[in-house]
C-alpha cells in the first residue's frame, strides 16, 4: 500500500481492470445464476433471444469474466511483497548458513541427533519462514488465483508439515538446507513478473529464463542428491531408522514430485518463449486470451465451444496456456 503501490504508479501502471462488459440484464443474469461459460447450445438460444451475433455474446461473456479478474496494480503490489520477503530470507538464510558446519558437510546434520543446540538465528529464520508459509495458505483463497491452485495447495501443507515436523523433533539442521534451496529461485519469479506488469519485456525473458534454470538446478539436481541423499542414506547410516523416519521423508519425496511437475511446466513455458523469441505465455494465466473463443467460433457455426474461465478451473499456481502477460 505505502510501497509497493507507489513504485507502480511512478512505473506507469494504472489501476484500470480489463474492458468492462456493456450492461444487459438478461446475460448477466444468466452469468450470476446459471453459467459464467455458457455452451453452444445455449449462446445459440440467447443470440435468437437478444438479436445479437454468437461471436459478440461470446465476447461479452468473456469481457465479464476476465472485469472480475485483479488489475496489474494489483497484482504488481501482490508479486512485489513476495519478491522482497523471498529476497530478504533467502540472503537472510545464506548469511546465516554460511558459517554452519552442516551447510558444508550434511553429514553434520546427524552428528549428536537429537541432542543439538537451537541457537537465536535459527529460531528466528524458522519462524519467520513457518509465518510467512501459514499466510500463503490462508491469503491464498483471497490472493490472485491461478490454475495450479491445487498444487500450491499441497505445496503448502507439505511445507508447514514439514518445517512444524522438523522443529518438533529438531532437525532444523536439515530444516534450514530445505528452505534455503527453495528461497533461491522464487524471488527470481516474482522479478520476472514485476518486469512484465512494469512492461520490461526483455527485463522479464531475463529474469524468467533465469528462474527456470536455477529452480531446475536447486530442485531437480541439489535436492535429490544433497537433500534427499542426507534423509535418505546418511541419517539411515548414522542414527538409524528413527521413528519419524517414513513420515519425515514421505514428505520431502512429496516435494521432489511438485518440483518435477513444475519443471515440465517451466520448460514448457521456456521452449514456447524460445520459439516466440519472448516469454509470451505462462501456463499458470489468470486472464483469457482475447482471440480464444472468437476462434472457436470461427471453427462452425453449430457446434460453437466457449473456453472456461481460468478463475474456475485452477490447478494452485507457483504454469496450462493463458496469456504470460495476464500473469
Amino acid at each position: 500500500r505505502f510501497i509497493a503501490k507507489p513504485c507502480a504508479i511512478n512505473l506507469g501502471i494504472q489501476d484500470s481492470g480489463p474492458h468492462r462488459a456493456q450492461p444487459n440484464a438478461i446475460l448477466e443474469k444468466v452469468f450470476t445464476s446459471i453459467t459464467k461459460s455458457p455452451d453452444g447450445k445455449r449462446l445459440e438460444g440467447l443470440s435468437k433471444q437478444l438479436d445479437w451475433d454468437v461471436r459478440k455474446i461470446q465476447r461479452w461473456f468473456r469481457h465479464r469474466r476476465n472485469q472480475d479478474k485483479p488489475t496489474t496494480l494489483t497484482k504488481f503490489c501482490e508479486s512485489m511483497w513476495r519478491f522482497t520477503f523471498y529476497l530478504s530470507i533467502f540472503f537472510y538464510g545464506i548469511r546465516f548458513l554460511w558459517t554452519a558446519p552442516w551447510f558444508w558437510d550434511t553429514r553434520q546434520c546427524w552428528y549428536n541427533y537429537p541432542f543439538q543446540p537451537l541457537t537465536s538465528r535459527l529460531y528466528y529464520y524458522y519462524i519467520l519462514e513457518l509465518a510467512f508459509y501459514w499466510s500463503l495458505m490462508f491469503s491464498q483463497f483471497t490472493d490472485i488465483k491461478r490454475k495450479d491452485f491445487l498444487i500450491m495447495f499441497v505445496h503448502h501443507l507439505a511445507t508447514i508439515g514439514l518445517i512444524t515436523f522438523s522443529y518438533m523433533n529438531n532437525m532444523v539442521r536439515v530444516g534450514t538446507l530445505v528452505l534455503c534451496l527453495h528461497d533461491a529461485s522464487d524471488f527470481l519469479l516474482e522479478a520476472a513478473k514485476l518486469a512484465n506488469y512494469a512492461k520490461y519485456q526483455r527485463l522479464c525473458d531475463a529474469f524468467f529464463m533465469l528462474f527456470g534454470v536455477v529452480f531446475i538446478v536447486t530442485r531437480l539436481g541439489i535436492y535429490p542428491f544433497w537433500i534427499l541423499n542426507t534423509t535418505l542414506f546418511e541419517s539411515w547410516e548414522l542414527i538409524g531408522p528413527y521413528p519419524s523416519w517414513w513420515l519425515f521423508n514421505g514428505l520431502l519425496v512429496t516435494l521432489q514430485v511438485l518440483h518435477i511437475i513444475w519443471s515440465y511446466l517451466i520448460i514448457r513455458t521456456a521452449s514456447k518463449a524460445l520459439v516466440r523469441g519472448k516469454v509470451s505465455k505462462d501456463d499458470r494465466s489468470d486472464v483469457e486470451s482475447s482471440s480464444e473463443e472468437e476462434d472457436a467460433t470461427s471453427n462452425s457455426t453449430k457446434g460453437i465451444l466457449s473456453t472456461s474461465s481460468n478463475g474456475s478451473n485452477r490447478l494452485n499456481g507457483h504454469v496450462a496456456g493463458g496469456q504470460w502477460t495476464g500473469e
